[in-house]
């Protein structure tokens, strides 16, 4: 496969990690709808809103600069989406707050877009 066809295949998998970034926004919103209005709440939306904004700058930098297999893209995607998956293994996965099953799509996604840009960066460097 071309770097070209490589870096289309990460664009289409940080897009995918974005769509499912943006119903687990929604469902982390809908958590926050079911407390009282404190602290707790008001965290649960927050995290929601920055959720939902992630998945939208990755959606973003994918189709603007990954689909073009650029190294400021690729560099902006691999930092945001691994901090943020990070988090989600280390928080909510590990210790068992989601069934790995659906939860194991976010990262499966993360890393095949991280296997795929790498690999088209690494086929032509731009």
């Amino acid at each position: 496969m071309t770097s070209s066809h490589w870096a289309k295949l990460a664009t289409a998998f940080y897009f995918i990690w974005g769509l499912l970034h943006i119903k687990a926004a929604w469902i982390v919103y809908q958590m926050g709808e079911n407390l009282p209005a404190d602290m707790i709440q008001g965290r649960l939306f927050q995290s929601g809103w920055n959720l939902l904004f992630f998945a939208l700058a990755a959606m973003a930098i994918a189709v603007f600069y990954n689909l073009k297999n650029d190294r400021q893209g690729y560099w902006a995607n691999l930092i945001m989406v691994s901090a943020t998956d990070i988090g989600f293994i280390l928080f909510i996965l590990v210790p068992g707050h989601l069934a790995l099953w659906p939860g194991i799509m976010g990262p499966v996604f993360w890393l095949l877009a991280l296997v795929a840009s790498t690999i088209a960066l690494k086929q032509n460097p731009s």
